[in-house]
């Protein structure tokens, strides 16, 4: 089964969230085998973080709730929340499999959160799928509610990987600069 996990930031923990790096890369390095893609979300400056998103393949629910919830910075205090969702790997890829690797151009996660008791979107891949890292829908726990859909694209800025979903299907379509994660 795979998950979508994005550990946001609570204001003012980047002193924390620094000091805890080495025991995330750690704890991170236990999951190497079932990474789908991870790496931070930064702020427009292109270098604070603002968050941390994982995507990996877990037996159940419960794996992932424990893969998030005994997260170093879960524990410490670093992240405001967590969105914690089962995805659908549609590309049927790692983000190590980009054809763009990891380092030309902007990259971006896009959040789409669907409405309650709104009609699935975005299901299939876009036709132009050559800029897409991750791509795949927010599921529940039980994969029979689509509650949304992830992204993580590269694109030449926000507007552009917002575009690579459908606008008024969404209650909220997020958009946070993203980069390829893990030890450097």
């Amino acid at each position: 089964m795979e998950f979508l996990c994005y550990h946001r930031d609570r204001q003012g923990s980047l002193a924390l969230r620094m000091e805890l790096l080495e025991a995330h890369w750690s704890y991170m390095d236990q999951y190497q085998k079932e990474m789908i893609a991870r790496g931070p979300t930064l702020a427009d400056d292109g270098d604070t973080p603002t968050g941390s998103v994982h995507i990996l393949d877990l037996p159940d629910p419960a794996a992932a709730r424990a893969f998030a919830f005994d997260e170093p910075g879960y524990q410490a205090g670093v992240y405001r929340d967590v969105l914690l969702r089962r995805w659908r790997n549609l590309l049927g890829r790692t983000m190590w499999d980009f054809p763009g690797g990891p380092t030309v151009g902007r990259r971006y996660l896009v959040l789409g959160l669907g409405h309650a008791h709104g009609t699935a979107a975005d299901l299939t891949v876009p036709a132009d799928r050559d800029e897409l890292i991750a791509y795949g829908p927010l599921l529940s726990d039980d994969a029979t509610t689509w509650l949304g859909t992830a992204a993580l694209v590269r694109a030449p800025d926000p507007d552009t990987a917002r575009a690579v979903l459908t606008p008024d299907r969404y209650a909220e379509i997020e958009v946070h600069h993203w980069q390829f994660g893990g030890r450097p």
